[in-house]
């Protein structure tokens, strides 16, 4: 199992919580840990939202714990209907995510058999508290991630995987079992690109410099995403009709193969682009060459349509080849709108570029 920085960050949070509380001669510094565990988040921004979440939540359930223990008293059924309003109350104010801890202020603030409730009662609450600002503590100065750099490496982790397939499936010596596991997993892997981005996109920045430049990168990374997707999708329909590209005239086969080795190529240059390891101006594919590219590709087929119609056998299965070249074509389509997008930032932010982007290529 691999031991991330959430996990150390988790740890951290109990001890610092648990030692604080102590060192306050709280009660039960136990619930400072448990209420660290659940204020913990991923990135600063969230902590800050949970931070604030926790604290209505938890002064909600404390007001509830307390009205109802001084009014009709503490035990096993009382804690129950607190335990539901309070339930019902945060569903209604939007603050789900907040229920357990709160359920646990309910918990242990009804859980008195002392003569001095309130005070007693104040000291949980804050003991509760405590732990949730260690968390917050935590979250703001033990290893804060770097989202962008751990959001590139994913991006281009998923597409050079998918680009090797590509160019081993269109020469038919993928093992067709293999193809499917992994073009499985390379769907999980961009729901996890999906949560990079998410969190990328909730850092904050602090100068209306680097919004600007940060507002860029956002409509640049989301673009890398819908092109990694649309080359898997190239990927799925080379998988799924590999019986009908074997069937291809020579001819045909190898000008989808040269452009999907073209565009592959393409692909990966646009990283290096990117990362300053290519000049802005230079491109795999110029437009008024590509467009006359994927004009041949699409004469040929029509050609091939038509001699499969003219055929006595009349064997349509160039009908599923549609697919495949519709992918190629949307494929191509997005990665020239990321080359656009990426000599647009380079213009203006091309001292930007972070210096670990480099290492991930």
């Amino acid at each position: 199992m691999k031991l991330g920085a959430r996990i150390l960050k988790t740890g951290v949070a109990i001890s610092l919580a648990l030692f604080l509380a102590s060192l306050l001669e709280l009660p039960s510094p136990v619930f400072a840990g448990v209420a660290a565990i659940f204020a913990i988040q991923p990135s600063i921004y969230r902590s800050y939202l949970t931070l604030l979440e926790q604290v209505y939540g938890n002064l909600i359930g404390a007001v509830i714990a307390v009205i109802f223990v001084l009014t009709i008293g503490s035990n096993y059924l009382t804690i129950g209907l607190a335990a539901i309003l309070t339930i019902v109350l945060m569903l209604k104010l939007n603050l789900e995510k907040t229920v357990p801890l709160t359920l646990v202020t309910i918990i242990i603030i009804m859980d008195s058999h002392t003569t001095n409730f309130l005070s007693f009662a104040s000291l949980r609450f804050l003991t509760v508290l405590l732990g949730i600002f260690s968390a917050f503590i935590v979250n703001m100065i033990f290893l804060p991630p770097k989202y962008e750099t751990r959001l590139f490496k994913s991006i281009h982790e998923v597409s050079e995987e998918v680009i090797r397939w590509i160019r081993v499936s269109i020469r038919h010596a993928s093992d067709h079992v293999s193809v499917k596991e992994d073009i499985d997993r390379l769907d999980e892997k961009l729901i996890k690109v999906d949560q990079w981005y998410s969190f990328y996109k909730e850092e904050r920045s602090y100068t209306k410099k680097q919004q600007y430049a940060k507002m860029r990168k956002l409509v640049l990374y989301r673009q890398m995403i819908a092109t990694s997707k649309k080359s898997l999708d190239v990927l799925k329909r080379l998988h799924r009709f590999e019986n009908e590209l074997t069937e291809l005239p020579e001819q045909f086969h190898m000008m989808v193969q040269e452009r999907l080795e073209s565009l592959a190529s393409y692909h990966e240059q646009l990283y290096m682009k990117y990362v300053g390891k290519l000049r802005p101006e230079h491109s795999e594919s110029a437009g008024s060459e590509a467009s006359v590219k994927r004009h041949e590709v699409m004469e040929i087929f029509v050609k091939e349509i038509n001699i499969a119609l003219e055929s006595e056998n009349r064997d349509f299965s160039v009908y599923h080849l549609m697919h495949v070249l519709s992918a190629m074509v949307d494929y191509e389509e997005q990665l020239e709108h990321l080359d656009l997008l990426i000599i647009a930032y380079l213009n203006y932010h091309s001292d930007e570029v972070d210096q670990d982007l480099q290492h991930a290529i």
